[in-house]
């Protein structure tokens, strides 16, 4: 039982998982921000195309 204990202070003490899991959630932080900044990217974009799209089938005719 004393292992065990003295297993579980040496675990509970060890910060390097800790650093790990906090890389995983500023990686997943920054996923988020790109998706966001992609997406609202894609929409100015998506509108621009359209305008473009209106303006060259008018001039064709």
């Amino acid at each position: 039982m004393e292992k065990f204990v003295s297993a579980t202070r040496r675990f509970l003490r060890d910060e390097e998982g800790v650093t790990a899991i906090e890389y995983g959630l500023i990686a997943a932080l920054v996923a988020l921000a790109i998706i966001g900044g992609a997406t609202a990217l894609g929409e100015g974009l998506d509108g621009l195309f359209t305008r473009i799209s209106g303006f060259l089938a008018g001039w064709a005719n």
